[in-house]
């Protein structure tokens, strides 16, 4: 970042190695980002992306089923940034299918000019488009069910936005910079609208290359609380659910494969959902009004007075126990009666 009067993200802590039994007992419980070195150094992909350009393009096309990927092009002019318009109306980029032999060819065509249009393959899950892929590249610490996805691109800038899952993402080819935010820094990113994103989550405002600190005065504090982190072909991170991060590509032809999952106890229904509700329900309410709602959102939401129900007897907690099948069909019919009816 140009300006050097910002707080320096600290690095994310490293690890050497790391199994499927240390990665359950001990990352996923302590909920904080880590970057493994190495982690699928050994994976084919890897070991062509270390050879050339050109060798990792001839690995991925023997996996090419001829479908089309999700791609984001966007002009030079967003100088790979893929993000808003001036007035926020629309996006810089725009969407569309392209094949993946296509957009291989175009991006090491145009990996020596100064300023090429950005292009990035978004998030495609690997089964159908590339078959036989998984096979070769495994990931030893996640169960098999959980479908790797793969992002393939030029030199593109991911704004900061967190996913509501849990997250490990390995770098096949090229390099990429994580800068990762914890949960409560949401107030200093200054996110930006919720009912247009660039993919499907929110993403803050603030451009860490000018980040404008007279409309973004906060953004120091969260530069504060920030963790980064340079990684190489065969590098892995672990992204904890709901944690934000900026990515930046750093090469010419960059590859990354990564895994979402939903972690154990996620919840009968979605959280961004319950949120956005509670929006529409409480934002017009005199403050008195909300302040008495938050005592009741922290009582039975997120138990700040413990657990709510545990002077019930059990089989007359309800919702605040471990409802049975009826019980929930009887509260969803009530949540979606209420929020039809206005």
């Amino acid at each position: 970042m140009p300006d050097t009067d910002l707080p320096t993200p600290s690095p994310i802590p490293e690890l050497d190695s790391l199994n499927r039994e240390r990665f359950e007992q001990e990352v996923l419980p302590a909920g904080r980002p880590v970057v493994i070195r190495g982690l699928v150094r050994d994976w084919p992909i890897v070991r062509a992306g270390l050879q050339s350009d050109e060798a990792v393009v001839a690995y991925l096309r023997q996996f090419d089923s001829g479908n089309s990927f999700d791609t984001a092009i966007g002009p030079p002019s967003t100088g790979g940034r893929l993000f808003y318009n001036d007035d926020l109306s629309a996006l810089n980029f725009r969407m569309g299918g392209a094949k993946l032999q296509s957009t291989l060819d175009y991006i090491l065509s145009s990996r020596d000019d100064e300023d090429p249009p950005a292009v990035a393959i978004q998030s495609v899950p690997v089964r159908q488009t590339l078959p036989g892929y998984e096979m070769q590249n495994r990931l030893p610490l996640l169960d098999p069910a959980i479908e790797p996805r793969i992002w393939i691109g030029n030199r593109v800038i991911i704004a900061a936005h967190h996913d509501p899952s849990e997250n490990i993402a390995c770098v096949a080819a090229g390099r990429r910079r994580f800068t990762l935010f914890p949960p409560d820094q949401i107030g200093n990113l200054y996110i930006g609208p919720l009912e247009l994103t660039p993919a499907g989550a929110v993403v803050s405002m603030v451009s860490f290359d000018a980040p404008e600190l007279d409309k973004y005065p906060r953004f120091p504090e969260a530069l504060a609380h920030a963790q980064v982190a340079d990684l190489e072909p065969g590098d892995a991170i672990y992204i904890p659910y709901l944690w934000w991060h900026h990515v930046r590509s750093l090469a010419a032809l960059n590859i990354l494969v990564n895994y979402w999952w939903s972690p154990p106890g996620a919840g009968i229904g979605k959280p961004r959902q319950a949120m956005l509700h509670a929006m529409l329900a409480l934002n017009d309410m005199t403050p008195a009004h909300r302040d008495a709602w938050r005592a009741h959102f922290e009582h039975y939401v997120f138990g700040a007075n413990g657990d709510p129900g545990e002077h019930l007897p059990e089989n007359r907690r309800g919702i605040l126990g471990e409802p049975d099948p009826e019980t929930l069909r009887k509260f969803r019919t009530a949540i979606v009666q209420a929020m039809s009816s206005g």
